[in-house]
């Protein structure tokens, strides 16, 4: 059956190639584009480290999409190796094929998708598919989607389908309903008010049947959400609640307590200045399309983390934050001011500072008479355990035309424990400091240098970390980094991890060469992360687009 299917996406494909090969005299036939990425990693035994033992010595993840487009129809497929999966990435992953195909035509405003599509409603506190390679994340639906614009500022989505669990499909079908009404542009009467008022529902539904022998769980879970988004002058203001009736599961700890979320957020922009001020609560939040799956398998909705994402070596895969769906009550505070030209904190050519503060707590949690529940909480009521600080101050300075500078100062509060599913390893306090400074020689030529520390008498202790970065545009890019945990209480971990990369690009290509060791650690990306084992080897990364 996989060989008929495999072979009626090849013909499909076989079609559209030639039609792309036609129009280079007849433009009706459309046209074709895509991507491909390569990445394939040569694991050196390393002791020292504790990197794993890797039986086959190169592991390998690469994919490319190929899409179709004429007019009001387009088309797509995806074809995914995995020979086998590197190492940090789920092992589930394992083998070849196709695992994403559409089809979409849109018509007096409709459009209609059959196959594979990413959707999200509101801010996706209770539906978000989406595709995040670098985590190996792919929580797609197989299935039939629908959108709508009945009249001007309506908006209508509905869909059902599976999700995809690896190179599988999950056992569960979800079902959603979305609408969202501008009424400044569906009611003619407010076209011209100064406030903006954006207003938006969902419902989302889970049917998997209950097979299981000791529990009476429910097969249909449904979920509820509600938002408005107010947006007047230099202010937006966003609020989202969303409700779920029990669901117990494998992440709960099997209870039939509903879930509740809670996400409210308001932005001030102007010239010069910004302000984000945003705070959450979640309780009992996890929605999947499988009550058994765990880790980031078959997640339904999006959970975001209140803290900022960090591009720093150190601050973004030591202790980054993921995301706590039983509980957590968050909150988070930036502020972006531009310092003028010719003043005396700017001087000749001003200055860019971000504050920022953010953090998570415990929910308050009280025990139950009745265990089914798991507990009871008052939802205004901040849980005394702290999971998560991130205070920092980031300034960004340009010199003169030649150099530039990045400097930041970090307080770090860690629950290690909590966020990383751990025992014994308690809070960390940290603080951490970076140095970035670049120098363009000239207008083709730069060398970028950065210097990080990590301060705590916690884990693994203190951390430093260099890097040297030389670019020659628009081609080429050398690079040295080391990273010293010179504070491990254990003097034999006292280790560098040194690593080397060498990188071209030309047009749409980009080939890049990795050569040392990687520390284990942990990638995240808006409060989802998986682990990164200790390693050691050469990567090579190819990337290209059409």
């Amino acid at each position: 059956m996989k060989r008929k299917v495999y072979g009626a996406i090849l013909l499909f494909c076989t079609l559209i190639i030639n039609n792309l090969i036609q129009a280079q005299t007849n433009t009706d036939l459309g046209e074709i584009h895509g991507n491909f990425q390569a990445d394939a990693q040569y694991y050196r035994p390393d002791s020292l480290i504790g990197a794993p033992f890797v039986p086959e010595k190169v592991l390998s993840n690469g994919f490319m999409n190929l899409i179709y487009n004429r007019g009001a129809f387009n088309a797509g497929v995806r074809y995914e190796s995995y020979l086998n999966v590197m190492q940090g990435f789920d092992p589930r992953f394992r083998g070849t094929g196709i695992q994403f195909r559409y089809a979409t035509y849109t018509v007096d405003n409709l459009e209609v998708t059959a196959g594979n599509y990413y959707e999200q409603f509101g801010s996706g506190l209770i539906l978000r598919a989406y595709e995040e390679r670098g985590l190996g994340f792919d929580n797609v639906f197989d299935g039939v989607r629908v959108r709508y614009q009945p009249v001007k500022g309506v908006y209508l989505k509905g869909m059902i389908g599976k999700q995809r669990s690896f190179f599988t499909q999950g056992p569960g079908i979800v079902r959603g309903l979305d609408g969202e009404i501008n009424l400044n542009e569906t009611f003619p009467g407010l076209a011209e008010s100064k406030t903006q008022i954006i207003v938006g529902a969902s419902v989302v539904s889970r049917y998997q049947r209950d097979e299981d022998p000791f529990y009476n769980l429910p097969e249909n879970v449904a979920a509820h959400e509600y938002r408005v988004n107010l947006i007047r002058g230099k202010w937006n203001i966003l609020g989202e609640y969303a409700y779920k009736i029990n669901d117990p599961n494998a992440v709960n700890n099997v209870i039939y307590r509903p879930g509740q979320a809670l996400l409210m957020t308001a932005t001030y922009s102007k010239k010069g200045l910004g302000l984000v001020l945003s705070a959450k609560r979640l309780d009992n939040m996890d929605f999947r399309s499988d009550r058994t799956a765990t880790g980031n398998n078959l997640n339904i909705n999006f959970l975001p983390a209140l803290t900022r994402q960090h591009t720093f070596n150190l601050p973004a895969t030591i202790y980054p934050y993921a995301t706590q769906p039983n509980g957590e009550m968050g909150f988070q505070g930036e502020l972006n001011y531009k310092v003028k030209k010719g003043t005396a904190l700017g001087g000749k050519t001003g200055m860019d500072i971000t504050i920022n503060l953010s953090g998570a707590n415990a929910i308050d949690r009280q025990p139950t008479e009745n265990d089914t529940l798991g507990y009871t909480s008052d939802f205004f009521k901040v849980g005394k355990e702290v999971y998560f600080r991130d205070y920092h101050i980031e300034v960004f300075k340009r010199f003169n035309k030649k150099v530039k500078g990045t400097f930041m100062y970090l307080y770090w509060v860690y629950n290690k424990d909590v966020v990383q599913g751990l025992s014994g390893f308690g809070t960390i306090y940290a603080h951490m400091g970076v140095v970035d400074i670049s120098y363009k020689f000239t207008e083709k030529k730069a060398l970028r240098g950065e210097l990080q520390f990590l301060s705590t008498k916690q884990d693994e202790g203190s951390w430093a970390m260099a890097l040297l970065e030389y670019t020659i545009a628009p081609n080429w890019f050398f690079a040295v980094i080391d990273q010293y945990n010179y504070g491990n209480p254990q003097p034999e971990k006292r280790l560098h991890y040194l690593t080397g990369s060498l990188g071209f690009t030309q047009k749409a290509n980009r080939i890049m060469l990795t050569v040392g060791r990687q520390r284990e650690g942990i990638f995240c990306v808006g409060g989802v992360c998986r682990n990164v084992p200790a390693s050691n080897g050469v990567t090579l990364s190819i990337t290209s687009s059409f």
